[in-house]
């Protein structure tokens, strides 16, 4: 037993050396050791490296790349070496726990989504077309809608398709992220000149590029941790929370909702931040004082339940008078507050308490 306990130790000890946590959990947990992180994060965490299950016990989600794992939790160790399913060398005493996975290494998976939708960038004007056709229209709302016992007829959606992931800081410093620098971009990573990829590289590196709408700060995070601290700047504190929009089923209709409940977010000072098209996790983020955020119990006709997130903006006056939710709503900027559901790949971050 000595030996084996021996034994168990040198491979444990061996293994976790050359294990990789994801650096994006390893950060927010430093960081945000008491916030849960919100799915609109996490979706874009490398599937390939550690992940979060949701007793906030670090644990493997999924991943092709074979390597090394280790599982450590509730009186038990598992070492194991190999790919998954095929050989490699075991030893296991007890029950799971936590999973490390090495996942793969060099440039990152490039993952353009196009289009983006552009309705929460505020001198973004409509077009007509979109107006009929975009899904996300029908999350604009007014506040007086929002109250238990109202019917809003909804359609959640991403405004990504998935397959971005963050870079660490360190990684996207490496990176141009300029206007100037796109040929420099594209051939980094790969895309081809004019291709319809590497016009929305074009058009995102724009867009951060544009100034803010006033009474508002901007800021394009190219990594988890610049958007962290960018929140947690605006917000002036570190003691933040992160929400996102989730729905119980993946992908649901267009449908009447029933509002079950309405739970205000602390403070009237918010940071949005919507994800962009890129070729790796980009959010674009805006900070203002002049937002109330709500998190708001919806039931659907079909049984499927959903808390989204809602925020009213009561200062509209800057925005471009074109912008798809006047259109919508037929006021004009200025008028009453304007309200949206944000979309399940986006978050809003406030003071926590």
């Amino acid at each position: 037993m000595d030996r084996l306990l021996c034994l168990l130790s040198f491979l444990l000890l061996a293994t976790v050396s050359h294990a990789a946590l994801s650096p994006q959990l390893v950060y927010w947990h430093s960081v945000l050791p008491n916030t849960p992180m919100p799915s609109a994060i996490s979706d874009f965490i490398d599937p390939d490296v550690l992940a979060e299950d949701k007793s906030g016990v670090n644990v493997y989600v999924k991943g092709k790349s074979g390597g090394t794992t280790v599982n450590v939790g509730h009186g038990g160790v598992h070492v194991g070496t190999g790919k998954p399913g095929g050989g490699g060398t075991n030893v296991n005493v007890g029950h799971g726990g936590v999973h490390v996975n090495t996942g793969h290494k060099g440039k990152p998976r490039v993952a353009v989504t196009v289009p983006s939708s552009k309705d929460f960038i505020y001198n973004y004007a409509a077009t007509e077309t979109q107006i009929h056709d975009d899904p996300n229209v029908a999350l604009f709302f007014l506040e007086e809608e929002l109250r238990s016992g109202a019917k809003m007829n909804l359609h959640f959606t991403k405004t990504t398709s998935g397959g971005a992931s963050f870079l660490t800081q360190k990684e996207a410093d490496a990176i141009p992220f300029s206007s100037a620098k796109l040929p420099e971009i594209l051939d980094h990573f790969s895309v081809k000149p004019g291709s319809a990829e590497a016009e929305a590289l074009k058009t995102t590196l724009q867009e951060c590029e544009e100034p803010a709408v006033k009474g508002e700060r901007k800021y394009c995070a190219t990594s988890l941790e610049s958007m962290v601290e960018f929140s947690m700047s605006s917000l002036g504190t570190r003691d933040v929370t992160a929400v996102s929009t989730t729905v119980a089923k993946a992908v649901t209709p267009r449908q009447q909702y029933t509002v079950t409940g309405v739970k205000a977010l602390v403070g009237d000072r918010l940071v949005a931040c919507h994800p962009e098209a890129y070729a790796y996790a980009v959010f674009y983020c805006h900070a203002t004082a002049t937002s109330k955020a709500y998190t708001v119990g919806l039931l659907g006709v079909d049984g499927v339940g959903a808390e989204a997130v809602a925020v009213c903006h009561t200062d509209t006056r800057a925005w471009n008078p074109n912008h798809v939710a006047f259109k919508v709503l037929k006021v004009k900027p200025g008028s009453v507050p304007v309200c949206h559901f944000l979309p399940e790949d986006h978050v809003v971050w406030s003071r926590s308490g």
